[in-house]
């Protein structure tokens, strides 16, 4: 028997025309939410898997053997439930719904744009067809989510602390490097437009007896009111909005 106890998620940074000469092993599920299994790949190998527990093995991963050989991983198909909105008497939010309560359920789920899969449950179909959803046995492979804090990959992409999203420059470094049009600079301006609903100066009042600061034009006086206009909700207050 042969140990492989090395995984590369997707076969990601090989070359293609190594995946392509890869061995291949078939494996439902049940067996690649596995960290330890047998298996035998497509030239009749004996392999025995050892990968670090909580592991999970995903359709296009690759193993590599001790012995250097690589297998690539496919997800076999097995009976499933597909679930899908009614569109005549539905919508697609009917898909969010279901996974809600079937995720109350600990069930595991594929989740895919237009619709989602579990494994065989009678009970949870009946559940599923009485909120108005369509519910069809097939055999196809099943790929459900590993959890945001599973072990190994879940299917997706990894965020790491550098990431940049698409419509906003965001680093995540925490370090107030936002640039939304105002600063967090406790060295910043004194001037009163600053302002994140409470006063950064408490004694807005002028003092007579000094000499007027030179003027930056217009002067406007701030009565201390605010308190009186109520609170205004705004995107990051905490406060729960009544729409």
């Amino acid at each position: 028997m042969i140990q492989a106890s090395k995984l590369i998620p997707q076969g990601k940074g090989l070359a293609p025309v190594l995946i392509k000469r890869a061995t291949t092993i078939e494996l439902d599920w049940d067996v690649r939410q596995k960290s330890r299994f047998a298996a035998t790949d497509s030239a009749g190998r004996e392999l025995g898997i050892f990968l670090p527990r909580g592991t999970l093995v995903r359709g296009g991963d690759v193993l590599v053997a001790e012995d250097g050989s690589m297998v690539r991983v496919i997800a076999a198909p097995q009976p499933v439930l597909v679930i899908t909105h009614c569109t005549q008497h539905g919508t697609p939010f009917d898909l969010t719904r279901a996974a809600y309560h079937l995720g109350n359920r600990h069930v595991p789920i594929e989740l895919q744009p237009d619709h989602l899969k579990i494994e065989p449950d009678h009970v949870l179909a009946d559940m599923l067809r009485a909120m108005h959803l369509i519910v069809k046995a097939q055999d196809l492979p099943f790929e459900p989510e590993g959890g945001a804090y599973a072990a190994g990959h879940g299917g997706g992409h990894h965020h790491h602390g550098g990431h940049r999203h698409e419509g906003h420059d965001h680093d995540h470094d925490h370090a107030h490097g936002h640039d939304q049009g105002h600063s967090h600079a406790q060295a910043a301006s004194p001037s009163p437009a600053h302002d994140h609903g409470h006063s950064h100066d408490h004694n807005h009042q002028a003092d007579p007896s000094q000499p007027a600061a030179p003027a930056r034009g217009r002067t406007v006086a701030i009565p201390v009111v605010a308190q009186a206009q109520g609170h205004v909700h705004g995107p990051h207050c905490n406060h729960g909005h009544d729409h």
